[in-house]
Order: structure tokens, then C-alpha cells, then sequence
């Protein structure tokens, strides 16, 4: 849907172009080699920057970036979200520089069109190692995974958005799905995040309308008390007194932080050890019964990314 509404929020309504490159890092890479031919395929680490293929792959990408024919280059990321954001960002700020020695001259875009498909609290780690992408308030599901949809089963507002470095006044975003353009913000927004005329934006980030506090100056999650002691907003249960800097969080110390925890190995013994309480160690048939079956499991969520050409 997302891609639809893009396509349509685009300059003089591109369509979406047949012809597409799908790049793979840590997927079912020999899954998607027998859909995609050897120039729209290629297995890729968007981690590190590797092609496996050599030199025919990088020469695949070198030929899908070239614009032609009034077609444009737009590149979709859906990778783990396990995954550390500064070697992603750094590929794809690599693959920007591929784009970007394939136009001409005079051209005055200064980035590849790329959007980035990760949980909404990274963004403060995606806009420090990329300083021109923006959230987009769009949640983003998935059918097949447990937490990631709508359901019984999965989260009421799904936490992934899109990060993107196109204009987002650009991107359309479907009313019949709850959104609707601000027209202070200049783009669309969730229709529980409401205007904030003291903080000047639609300030809400997971889906739920934020409160603004007079006292911090600045809008919060609608759960969030103001706390006198602690000078900032907060849950109300949180511990009181202690600042975010103070403390072990390992064991709750006072006098070491975590790194220099002297508990630090006994605390991960534990939580790693194979033993149950009675010290007793799980058979391979009781893990099995603990964690299901391969065949009860779910499939993981596939990760990767696509390159898409839109006609004008």
C-alpha cells in the first residue's frame, strides 16, 4: 500500500516501472534466485558492503543506477532490526555515492531516494548517522509475523515506520487507513497525533496522542508524570531520584556502572545457562517442547532491500 501511495505522492504521479533489482542480505538469498534472474538479482551484505557475486554483481548495480528515459531510482530497506544502524547507514550511504557518480553534472540532487524500514526508536541513531532522513508516521505491518500485525496476536500499533530523505509533504499517505496531512507540518500524520501549537509539530511517535508538559516544555507519552524530584516526566513506578546516569544497571549499584560491573559474567551465566531452577539440565526433546517445533515455528521475517525505477 505504502508503495502505491509513494508512487502516487511523487512529482507528476510516476508509476511504478516492471523493471526492478531486488538485493538481498540476510534473507533466504537461494529463495529469491529462483524468481530473479542473474541481472535483477544479486546476494549482497548491506552490513559491511560485500557482493558475493564480484564484479558481474557490482556491474549489475552499476547498470540498474544509471537513469535513462526519464526513469528514477528509488531504494527500499527492510533490513533485521536486530541489526546495528551505523553499518547500515554506511552502505547505504555508499550505494548513495554509486547513484550519485552515475548523474550528470548539473544535476542538483544531492542523495539517492531511499526509504529505510525500521522501528520508529531508532530514529534518533538513523538521523545522527543520516541527517536528511525523516520519520514518516506510517506503521508499518506484517502478515506473517507475530508481534508486527494487526490482530490477537500482534501489537494494536505496529512500532516499524519508514525513514526516508524524500520531502515527506511528497509521500501520500491513505485516509481510509486513519491518516491525514497537517498542514503546519507540511505532511501526513497518524489522526491521533494531534498539533502541538506550543512544541510547533504533530509530536507523537509511537501512534498514541501525546500530552504536552509545561514543565519540560516539550510534548510526552500520554502514560508519562511529571516527577518534581526527578525534574522530568516519566512512568509513574519509575525510580525515583535516580537519573540516567547514575548506577549500575546490571545490578542496581550506585557506586559502578555496568561496564565495570563486578557481576557483569555472573549475571550473563545466568541468563544464558541451560539449567532450570532445580539445576537439572534440559534434554534436547524438553527444548524442543519448550521452544516448538521447527515445523510450529514461525518463519523468520525475511530482510533485504529493493531497488525500484519509476517512469515519469
Amino acid at each position: 500500500m505504502w508503495l502505491k501511495c509513494f508512487a502516487q505522492g511523487h512529482n507528476n504521479s510516476p508509476h511504478l516501472s516492471s523493471h526492478c533489482g531486488t538485493w538481498c542480505s540476510s534473507g533466504l538469498p537461494s529463495k529469491y534466485a529462483q524468481f530473479y534472474g542473474q541481472g535483477e538479482f544479486c546476494h549482497y551484505n548491506m552490513f559491511n558492503h560485500h557482493f558475493f557475486g564480484g564484479e558481474s554483481s557490482r556491474s549489475v548495480l552499476q547498470s540498474f543506477l544509471s537513469e535513462s528515459d526519464g526513469e528514477k531510482v528509488v531504494m527500499v530497506a527492510d533490513p533485521p532490526f536486530g541489526g546495528l544502524v551505523k553499518p547500515l547507514a554506511n552502505s547505504f550511504s555508499l550505494l548513495s555515492q554509486k547513484w550519485k557518480d552515475q548523474q550528470s553534472s548539473d544535476s542538483t540532487v544531492a542523495q539517492m531516494p531511499m526509504i529505510w524500514i525500521f522501528p520508529y526508536f531508532f530514529e534518533p541513531r538513523i538521523v545522527e548517522c543520516l541527517p536528511s532522513f525523516r520519520m514518516l508516521d506510517y506503521q508499518v505491518d506484517y502478515d506473517n509475523h507475530p508481534l508486527y500485525k494487526h490482530g490477537k496476536t500482534g501489537r494494536k500499533q505496529s512500532p516499524v515506520r519508514l525513514f526516508t530523505n524524500i520531502c515527506p509533504k511528497d509521500i501520500i499517505l491513505p485516509k481510509e487507513e486513519g491518516y491525514r496531512f497537517c498542514s503546519l507540518c507540511e505532511r501526513y500524520v497518524w489522526s491521533l497525533n494531534k498539533h502541538c501549537s506550543k512544541c510547533n509539530e504533530c509530536p507523537s511517535k509511537d501512534g498514541r496522542e501525546w500530552k504536552h508538559c509545561s514543565m519540560c516544555e516539550k510534548c510526552v507519552k500520554p502514560s508519562w508524570k511529571h516527577c518534581g524530584s526527578c525534574g522530568r516526566c516519566a512512568l509513574p513506578d519509575h525510580p525515583c531520584g535516580i537519573g540516567k546516569e547514575q548506577g549500575c544497571f546490571n545490578c542496581g549499584s550506585l557506586k559502578h556502572k555496568r561496564k565495570v560491573c563486578p557481576h557483569k559474567d555472573t549475571q550473563r551465566t545466568n541468563k544464558l545457562g541451560s539449567k532450570t531452577k532445580t539445576g537439572k539440565r534440559l534434554d534436547q526433546s524438553s527444548r524442543l517442547k519448550r521452544r516448538g517445533s521447527p515445523e510450529q515455528r514461525e518463519e523468520p521475517r525475511s530482510s533485504g532491500f529493493v531497488f525500484l525505477k519509476l517512469d515519469q
